[in-house]
């Protein structure tokens, strides 16, 4: 693979374009890797019947990326359009964007090397320079996939070029800046290439915080949030990002599209609703005006533990219906809280001798709730009594603050252990959907007996985990993590024959397809179906 990026030629094409930091097959980059302790390696042997020797390497030399159908006459165009350092074709640039994050896609690095790439890397800086290759786009018949942190778990990224002659992806990377803050009105406008941590050091330079902590937050872009409706670990405190979302720039292939002008306005239908979670089929969102707040003054922490799902999910119910207030709450089945994937990710396994009917003996049984308060330090602690009352009053014993803390450390690390968990041949992946809440225990139910079943019938055994995470007053979120062994020859299809059990089960059980995934390729066999036939024919009059 050639690599334009360490070219000493500041003429060539695709000179000083930046590489995506995370590694090709893997969820991070190989600083961040961890090898799995013994724990963890005890309970895949002992329940997975997997070891170390199970799982297939990846092997950079294997990779091969498709060829460019791109010609000189329409690089040398592209280049008039962004300037020569900010287009490329080379290999190292294509690769990194060609696929997503999704357990399908980092298998995909190891059992199918050759790659469909996009055919060019574009990085525009203007609205202007988009319009303009959004234009010659449309006119020399090549489709656009916007790319921002290269985070998507839903197949998001695929370089599908339809009936078009080519793909290009669009990284929005030197859309970077805070471009202003709005102290007094608490709202500041962010280039959609953003990423989450840098906005949260460029707003704290003016002692403030956004607020939104999704699990891909160490690398996904602000233009990425709103184009797939993020929600983040503070959704219950802050919101999810598209109630954060006060405006964007989206450049279309007929123009410029500035959505909201007022905090809310009855000048028919709202535009950002139409272009929240669109996923860059309408366009390119290059600006993000959202809400902003000022950095809690303090972090409070207390975990509590309920005898089992039902009765905690009853009690988060009363914690969302009556308002309370938590900026996190979170609550884990049975089965998560006994692997410890509730809490931190380096003592997973540990107490998994006990029943996952129980969660293990009475140290570590039924189900771990996590909830956080941040504020001034009397709204904090007013609303953590008025949370705790309503929790112990509904069943919930108080475990003090040290697992919300160890969960706060490690919140993040999920995906990385998931990359080591692949490399010992462990079939890993997360979906989520939501519903009301009083069909919580149904839908969770379904979609257990639906992974399970198609899991064992490929020849393992599956653990399912499942928490809540995000909470409404008339419902939540379900989000699920599945581990299993990696069986026969190709483990992607066993994940994709288990995933389609899976989402016909959500769709049969009143679940939506996806509560902040987005749809991407996977979930599109499935959209119609939650939108209706009407839904459909709106979208495409739209595109």
């Amino acid at each position: 693979m050639s690599d334009s990026a360490s070219s000493d030629n500041p003429d060539l094409p695709g000179v000083g374009l930046p590489l995506p930091p995370m590694s090709l097959a893997r969820w991070g980059t190989e600083a961040e890797a961890k090898d799995l302790n013994e724990s963890i390696r005890g309970l895949l042997r002992d329940v997975l019947g997997v070891t170390a020797d199970s799982g297939v390497q990846f092997d950079p030399a294997a990779v091969t990326a498709s060829p460019s159908r791109l010609d000189d006459d329409d690089i040398a165009a592209l280049v008039t359009l962004v300037g020569s350092g900010n287009v490329s074709v080379e290999d190292a640039q294509r690769l990194p964007r060609a696929r997503g994050k999704s357990t399908p896609d980092l298998l995909a690095w190891r059992l199918r090397p050759e790659v469909d790439c996009p055919d060019a890397v574009v990085a525009p800086a203007s609205d202007d320079e988009v319009a303009a290759l959004l234009d010659w786009c449309g006119r020399e018949s090549v489709a656009v996939v916007p790319f921002g942190g290269g985070t998507s778990v839903v197949g998001g990224l695929n370089p599908e070029a339809g009936r078009h002659r080519a793909v290009v992806s669009v990284d929005l990377v030197r859309f970077d800046s805070l471009e202003w803050i709005d102290t007094v009105s608490g709202e500041a406008v962010f280039g959609a290439g953003v990423t989450g941590p840098r906005a949260e050091e460029l707003l704290a330079e003016h002692g403030y915080s956004l607020g939104h902590f999704p699990q891909s937050f160490p690398y996904a872009s602000l233009g990425g949030y709103a184009m797939t409706r993020s929600s983040g670990q503070s959704s219950a405190g802050y919101g999810r990002f598209d109630e954060m979302v006060r405006g964007l720039t989206v450049v279309t292939p007929v123009g410029v599209i500035e959505a909201s002008r007022a905090p809310a306005s009855a000048a028919g239908p709202d535009l950002r609703q139409w272009l929240l979670g669109s996923e860059g089929a309408f366009g390119v969102c290059t600006r993000v005006r959202v809400r902003i707040h000022p950095v809690p003054e303090v972090v409070r922490h207390e975990a509590f533990r309920f005898p089992d799902f039902a009765t905690g999910a009853a009690a988060l119910r009363a914690v969302e219906q009556q308002g309370t207030g938590p900026t996190v709450i979170r609550l884990s089945d049975e089965t998560e809280t006994m692997v410890n994937l509730a809490t931190a990710t380096d003592s997973i396994g540990e107490n998994a001798g006990g029943d996952a009917e129980t969660g293990g003996d009475a140290e570590t049984g039924g189900c771990l709730a996590i909830c956080l308060f941040e504020g001034t330090t009397g709204h904090a602690e007013s609303r953590h009594a008025e949370t705790r009352a309503v929790l112990e009053a509904h069943g919930g014993t108080s475990l003090g603050a040290e697992p919300a803390q160890a969960w706060e450390h490690g919140r993040f690390g999920a995906p990385v252990l998931r990359d080591s968990l692949l490399d010992n041949g462990a079939l890993v992946e997360t979906l989520e959907t939501a519903t009301d809440w009083a069909n919580i225990p149904q839908l969770r139910d379904a979609v257990v007996v639906a992974l399970t079943t198609s899991l064992e019938a490929s020849g393992t055994p599956a653990l399912v985990m499942c928490h809540i995470s995000h909470v409404y007053p008339t419902g939540a979120s379900l989000y699920f993590t599945v581990v299993a062994g990696q069986r026969g020859a190709d483990p992607i299809a066993q994940w994709t024959a288990a995933k389609r059990a899976a989402s016909e089960a959500i769709g049969a059980h009143g679940g939506t397809i996806t509560h902040h995934h987005a749809v991407g390729s996977d979930h599109r066999p499935y959209l119609a179906a939650e939108i209706g036939e009407v839904g459909v024919r709106m979208l495409r009059a739209v595109k």
